[in-house]
């Protein structure tokens, strides 16, 4: 299994528990048990272009875990210090407000099948984590700019019905559907979406409740 996550902030956990660490194209890399992890880098492009040249250059790659945290938002019920599981990823800022689809071009296309703005973790996997965590599946939301203030958040919940707020894992959801490896991803919530002043974050107990799972998966 290959563990991914955006920034070296929200790897604590697997640096604790790694056997090995090196660097991969100036990104860190660490090595446990049975799996391995890298640093994307913050945001799509920096997630895209890494993982997918990863995945390029290492074939043995059975499926991708994305981990880190994120804002929740107001109706999703999530609390900061919860950890949340998704069912997608949606890519928000492709195409018009609604989406790409009405522009007549998907932003993926595998064997016929057309996506847009909507990337599906892979069942199976996610299915699995949800029986082993008890965690409900959920739509997660990307963004290149999160949100800045609490109507700007609210008004994307209702135009997309997600969860969480991120700003990589569409990148990762797309890299892995195209190199036909089954992906899934875990965020703990650190702040309320659009929320920007960081008084009202806890970023240390997002991450205490993100290594509490990851240990129980590891």
């Amino acid at each position: 299994m290959l563990i991914v996550y955006p920034t070296r902030g929200e790897a604590v956990f697997l640096r604790e528990k790694a056997l090995s660490r090196q660097k991969w194209r100036g990104r860190e890399k660490l090595a446990g048990n049975g799996w391995e992890a890298l640093e994307l880098g913050l945001g799509k492009a920096n997630a895209a272009m890494t993982l997918g040249a990863y995945l390029e250059s290492h074939s043995d790659v059975s499926r991708v875990l994305l981990i880190g945290i994120a804002g929740a938002y107001p109706g999703s019920g999530l609390r900061v210090g919860d950890v949340a599981l998704a069912a997608q990823e949606i890519q928000a800022d492709l195409g018009t407000t609604g989406g790409v689809e009405s522009l007549g071009m998907p932003a993926l296309e595998l064997e016929g099948r057309r996506l847009y703005n909507h990337l599906p973790a892979d069942p199976l996997w996610t299915s699995q984590l949800h029986a082993h965590t008890g965690l409900l599946p959920r739509p997660f939301l990307t963004r290149d700019a999160v949100s800045e203030t609490r109507e700007e958040a609210a008004e994307l919940e209702r135009l997309w019905g997600a969860a969480l707020e991120n700003m990589e894992g569409a990148a990762v959801a797309q890299a892995a559907l195209w190199f036909n490896v089954p992906w899934a991803e875990l965020r703990a919530v650190s702040n309320p979406a659009g929320v920007r002043d960081k008084t009202s974050w806890d970023v240390p107990s997002a991450l205490e409740s993100l290594a509490r799972v990851l240990e129980s998966l590891l």
